[in-house]
């Protein structure tokens, strides 16, 4: 009798096929680390070089800095958010 379930990731006979469940749990761990490094490296650029600068600047920076790390995880959240292939 042939095995007729799939593998946990949504496989099929012709190829294993990422289901959403794991793209969702491989984006969310992917999310937190690099999170976790921008945010210091914001912080060490924030410490080192904002403080001497201007309000303005200073004001500036901060939002940037607030906002920049959105633009390297979009295509991340695309790719997290697509919807699993019908058979």
């Amino acid at each position: 009798m042939p095995v007729t379930h799939r593998h946990a990731c949504g496989g099929d006979e012709k190829g294993l096929i990422m289901g959403m469940r794991v793209r969702k749990l491989i984006g969310t761990v992917v999310m937190l680390v690099f999170i976790t490094t921008y945010a210091l490296f914001a912080m060490a650029v924030a410490e080192g070089r904002i403080t001497e600068a201007p309000k303005l600047v200073q004001t500036l920076a901060y939002i940037v800095l607030g906002l920049i790390w959105i633009v390297p995880l979009m295509p991340l959240i695309r790719w997290m958010a697509k919807p699993d292939k019908q058979p």
